[in-house]
């Protein structure tokens, strides 16, 4: 039988899991009785951790309090912690760094040795280049994520890539990081389709809207990626490559273009340019074969480039 600061620790780390836990389930888990559980469960409680039962069902999962709670992290999770602040010292969210440091501090001075050279030699190793993108407000984010999570209509302020402003309403869906960007997908309430909308572009209107029955939704980094990687350019193409969708997702990003896997050895990959040199160029640059399924002026492009190539090697 552990000892029961151990026994303490342990039930913390079991109700810090996403589900409810019954006082059979925990006393088995723990190699006690249930009373021994309750008793566990009240010293929990006295100590600030807000352990809610489920009345009937003898439940038990940690619900959310006043005041934040001291977290029981293992060493995976710390150590995904402190890299995850780090990263966001750095990152795309305005007016989060001096908090992710902080944080970050406060961490690393309670890390087990162990761990405190794992953090160590993962910062030592890695180094973040400054992307220059946007940066998004982060009481933007948690707007957005609040009505995401209480589906509720979002109303916002939007602004176009050409300047000019509208008011949307939408049932929001999902949040998408991609490259440097921040972007919401959801379903535009006057334009009765989905759309994805740039998140540094757009100010939440409070309050929300009324509640929404969640409609189903298409794939929302599938939708992100194919908006930002062909609806903005002039020309769209569909270009089969002679390679499995795995090896191709190895060298062609998300912000590049969509890949379809058609079999074990061929996908199509979605893309998009403003002119037919940016795309000729881009695609033989892969390293794998590939035929042109659409524009078909692309094709007659490269024909041409291929015959400017062939004699300029002589």
């Amino acid at each position: 039988m552990l000892e029961t600061s151990a026994r303490l620790l342990r039930l913390l780390s079991l109700l810090q899991t996403p589900r409810e836990w019954s006082g059979a389930e925990l006393a088995a888990q723990l190699a006690v009785d249930v009373r021994t559980v309750r008793r566990d469960i009240d010293k929990l409680r006295a100590l600030g951790y807000p352990v809610d039962a489920t009345a009937g069902a003898a439940g038990y999962r940690l619900g959310a309090g006043a005041q934040l709670p001291p977290l029981l992290l293992d060493d995976e999770e710390a150590v995904a912690v402190a890299m995850g602040l780090r990263t966001a010292a750095g990152g795309t969210i305005a007016g989060i760094e001096e908090s992710s440091l902080r944080a970050l501090a406060k961490l690393e001075r309670v890390l087990p040795s162990r761990l405190r050279h794992r953090v160590t030699a993962l910062q030592t190793a890695t180094v973040a280049v400054p992307d220059g993108g946007p940066r998004v407000d982060p009481d933007t984010l948690t707007a957005i994520a609040a009505a995401i999570r209480d589906q509720h209509r979002l109303r916002f302020d939007y602004r176009t890539h050409d300047g000019e402003s509208s008011r949307r309403t939408t049932e929001p869906h999902r949040l998408v990081h991609i490259g440097r960007r921040w972007y919401l997908t959801g379903w535009d309430v006057d334009r009765e389709d989905w759309r994805t909308y740039r998140v540094d572009r757009l100010t939440p209107r409070i309050p929300t809207g009324p509640r929404f029955t969640p409609r189903e939704a298409p794939d929302a980094a599938a939708q992100v990626s194919r908006g930002v990687t062909t609806a903005p350019y002039r020309y769209q193409a569909r270009i089969t490559l002679l390679t499995s969708v795995e090896r191709a997702a190895e060298l062609i990003a998300p912000t590049v273009g969509v890949l379809e896997a058609v079999d074990p050895d061929t996908c199509i990959l979605h893309t998009g340019a403003d002119s037919l040199d940016a795309l000729a160029v881009h695609v033989a640059g892969f390293g794998f074969d590939f035929r042109i399924l659409e524009p078909p002026e692309l094709a007659a492009h490269l024909r041409e480039l291929a015959t400017r190539l062939h004699r300029a090697a002589g």
